[in-house]
């Protein structure tokens, strides 16, 4: 099926209403007390009919489009209000219609005030996440989530949190939604939703349009004190060391490094929801109540409607539409792609121009943006750390999207941090000695007097890097997003390292370049000209041309003249022209496609943006040969296997998925092993990338995948925590290794295989087998051994400490059978003796 030429969109995110009414009267309630009042005409409470079509329906629609996984939240009114026997049938055909089919990330969001441990017993049974709302302290939350007669919610609430927060439903506590009242003081806000130490907060701008815009005081005359109160909160969070997750923050921060957002609100996503009303009739988002009566009806429902026809309903679709489905001031704004316009609701207008506006909040998004952008993105001091929760989690073995985030963002710094090194290392400043450099600014001065430079074409040489960094610079004040898309690439710190020294020469391009000087000089142009033509802003860069091959980080390689030693490139927002010798090579964004130019082959999976990287020359520092530039079919069976294996560990590796998708951004094929052994590898200074040569089946590239993904994990971490004592020169032996290993060796392979003992549980549990179990019980036994060499080890600092135990309680305890568990001992004793003989 296709839409206005393109194929349909898949729906992927359904909230079902259980209840259409609320046992609270909250005044900002967007059901209630907005425009549409169609509640008043539903059934209170969804019927069997409903709930079986509807489980029906999303099935249907999750096989036709091979999705693997289907988000459904239970919903309301107030959901609890339909009793545990119906929230319990709704489990029960959800759980049966998806099985087989795809993953069912089942979530319930209340208000809380009736809900008690028989409910989380229930939805500990189905795994059913909840999510509470809760304004803040009592005078924020009084000032409006109250019952009917006035009393207030905020005790029952925070008394069902505390039920949640037990040790035996803390695994389903999802969060808390927060909305947003100027008049409450964000800072007591905060620190009443920290001091409840929830995964998750969300702060929510409180529903509007034009034609009801948001109450604001007087005195805030440029429309930005919504963007102030979120930085007061933004401040205080960061002070008292980000004890808990925001989605608004993580969300501005993922989509200015290109990444995707974690809400409908931001970013230019396009939209995969669907609302099933009590009645079982389809609407759109819940939030186009607020905008016009009837505005989120779609006149489908569960019982004549498929899903697909869901999705190519004309509201549906005009938000998928992304920076096109925009008003002209949107898409010329510089914060489009972070904004995305807003929430689709808060943009309308009655005066015929309906959704084709900017959003209602356009001067806070703007403002909160970019100040959020300058914390984060250009004072590197401002530094992202690791709180307890976010190691506790990493010590499991896994990582939410939103740590895994925060560990890409320190590498973003400390990647900064290494090319203001470079740039003052390797060229003469004005102080005559070398600068602390930790970002990408515009205090170092090119000096005229270069009386240490030996001949012109060292002159030249800083001339060119000069330019270049001077173009990088103004790049990084108007489109940073593109200058952190190119240093995000793994293989910049690598070309950073080997610039300054730090990284053997076979690290880098073939040949080997020793020349420190020359490699930064190459690398700066190499970066300023990429970052130009991400941001698609007109530039011209002269760049270092190496062995004949021009390169641009994160996007390819063009060949030239293998005579040719600089390259012009031109950018603009059609593409770019490389002029090198007397030969003009073009490469147009959308156009055919340069024979001479090797573009990075990106994959879009379900869910997962990968590269396959076969292109870049600093790539070669993986310990193995990598693979030479994919051929067309090559490349295709990479897609195929890692469309396998990644949905694969989506269904069977849940609690990994999220993490990969968020951080692991390249893979690099290497050559095959001659003895057909599966080879793989993670660089310590390439956060993001891992190394793999394309084995036998899909299920063995899910292994490598998580396996490796670890290692990039775990050095990160040790980036920002010490978790052992840096002097330790004890070795140590690991079980499935001949040779005994340094400390932090002993502790990346112990992390790596939690992966492999988890991938065997289950293929183990998804019908492997004898051998499944037995490689099970192999390698959790290996890893429990070495969990214990670490532990009595002697050199784990207090955050080591509690790391290695997160590791300990991590291990799964499945029993074996007594067959298996002597397999796994004959096939661990034989391991020994032929490594260690």
């Amino acid at each position: 099926m296709t839409v206005t030429g393109r194929p349909l969109l898949p729906l992927r995110q359904f909230v079902l209403k259980m209840h259409s009414r609320c046992d609270l009267a909250c005044d900002h309630c967007y059901v209630y007390e907005h425009a549409d009042q169609s509640w008043r005409g539903r059934p209170r409470v969804v019927s069997d009919k409903v709930l079986r079509a509807t489980a029906e329906r999303i099935a249907e629609h999750a096989k036709t489009h091979e999705l693997a996984a289907v988000h459904v939240v239970l919903h309301g009114g107030e959901p609890l209000l339909a009793g545990r026997t119906r929230l319990r049938r709704a489990a029960m055909e959800l759980t049966a219609a998806v099985d087989g089919v795809c993953e069912l990330d089942l979530r319930i969001h209340t208000n809380a005030v009736t809900l008690d441990e028989r409910f989380l017993d229930l939805f500990d049974e189905f795994d059913i996440k909840v999510g509470v709302s809760l304004d803040g302290d009592r005078a924020a939350n009084d000032l409006h989530r109250r019952y009917a007669d006035g009393r207030s919610s905020h005790d029952r609430v925070l008394r069902a949190v505390a039920l949640l927060s037990r040790p035996r439903y803390r695994h389903l506590f999802a969060g808390i939604l927060c909305t947003i009242d100027l008049r409450s003081d964000p800072v007591a806000v905060h620190d009443a939703l920290a001091e409840l130490a929830p995964p998750r907060v969300d702060f929510l701008l409180p529903h509007a349009t034009w034609d009801e815009p948001p109450p604001r005081p007087a005195e805030d005359v440029n429309g930005t004190a919504y963007a102030r109160w979120l930085l007061t909160v933004h401040d205080r969070w960061a002070e008292t060391g980000r004890s808990m997750d925001v989605r608004v923050f993580d969300s501005v921060l993922r989509t200015l490094r290109g990444g995707s957002s974690l809400t409908e609100s931001l970013g230019l996503a396009p939209a995969d929801l669907a609302v099933i009303e009590t009645d079982g009739t389809f609407e759109q988002a819940d939030s186009l109540k607020t905008a016009h009566d009837g505005a989120p009806a779609t006149g489908l429902d569960v019982f004549t409607h498929s899903l697909d026809e869901v999705a190519a309903h004309p509201g549906i679709v005009a938000r998928q539409q992304g920076l096109d489905g925009l008003a002209a001031q949107c898409r010329s704004c510089p914060v489009v792609r972070s904004c995305g316009g807003g929430l689709y609701a808060h943009r309308y207008r009655s005066d015929g121009s309906g959704f084709l506006n900017p959003s209602v909040y356009c001067s806070d998004l703007l403002s909160f943006i970019t100040d959020l952008r300058d914390r984060h993105m250009t004072d590197q001091s401002v530094r992202p750390a690791l709180a307890e929760h976010h190691l506790d989690e990493l010590a499991t073995g896994r990582g939410t999207d939103t740590t895994v985030d925060l560990l890409a963002g320190h590498q973003l710094a400390l990647v900064r941090e290494l090319l203001g090194h470079v740039r003052h290392e390797t060229t003469p400043t004005a102080a005559g000695g070398r600068a602390e450099g930790t970002k990408v600014t515009e205090d170092a001065k090119y000096v005229q007097d270069v009386q240490d430079v030996q001949d012109l074409q060292d002159v030249q040489d800083l001339q060119g890097v000069e330019d270049a960094w001077n173009t990088l610079t103004v790049l990084d004040g108007e489109a940073p997003e593109a200058v952190d898309g190119v240093l995000a690439h793994p293989y910049v710190r690598s070309w950073a390292l080997s610039a300054l020294g730090s990284r053997p020469p076979q690290a880098g391009p073939a040949g080997g370049d020793t020349e420190s000087a020359a490699t930064a000089t190459r690398g700066i142009a190499e970066i300023a000209a990429a970052a130009a033509v991400r941001a698609g802003r007109p530039a011209a860069v002269v760049v270092p041309v190496h062995g004949g091959l021009l390169r641009l980080p994160s996007l390819g390689t063009l060949t030239v003249g293998a005579g040719s030693e600089w390259a012009v490139v031109r950018t603009d927002a059609d593409g770019f022209t490389v002029h090198a010798d007397d030969r003009t090579y073009t490469v147009a964004r959308n156009g055919p496609e340069n024979p001479a130019w090797r573009g990075s082959r990106r994959l879009e999976l379900d869910g997962w943006s990968v590269t396959l990287e076969d292109t870049d020359p600093w790539r070669a520092c993986h310990g193995h040969p990598a693979h030479p530039r994919l051929s067309e079919g090559e490349a295709e069976a990479w897609r195929a296997d890692l469309t396998e294996a990644w949905a694969w560990i989506r269904r069977e590796l849940p609690r990994y998925a999220p993490g990969i998708a968020a951080g692991l951004r390249v893979i690099t094929p290497l050559l095959p092993s001659p003895e057909g052994a599966d080879i793989s590898s993670a660089a310590r200074d390439a956060f993001g990338a891992v190394a793999i040569a394309r084995p036998a089946t899909p299920q063995t590239l899910a292994l490598l995948l998580v396996h490796e993904f670890q290692h990039v994990k775990l050095g990160a971490v040790l980036d920002l925590v010490d978790l052992h004592d840096p002097t330790c020169d004890e070795l140590f032996y690991a079980p499935w290794r001949p040779d005994p290993r340094p400390l932090e060796g002993l502790l990346q392979g112990t992390y790596a295989h939690i992966a492999v003992v988890d991938f065997w549980l289950a293929r183990w549990r998804s019908g492997g087998g004898r051998q499944a179990e037995a490689q099970f019980s192999r390698w959790r036994d290996q890893t429990a051994e070495a969990v214990g060499t670490l532990a009595g080890s002697g050199a784990l600092t207090e955050a080591g400490e509690r790391f290695v135990a997160g590791l300990r309680a991590g291990l799964a305890g499945d029993e074996v059978s007594a067959d298996a568990l002597r397999t796994a001992r004959r096939a661990a004793e034989e391991h020994r003796r032929t490594v260690r003989p």
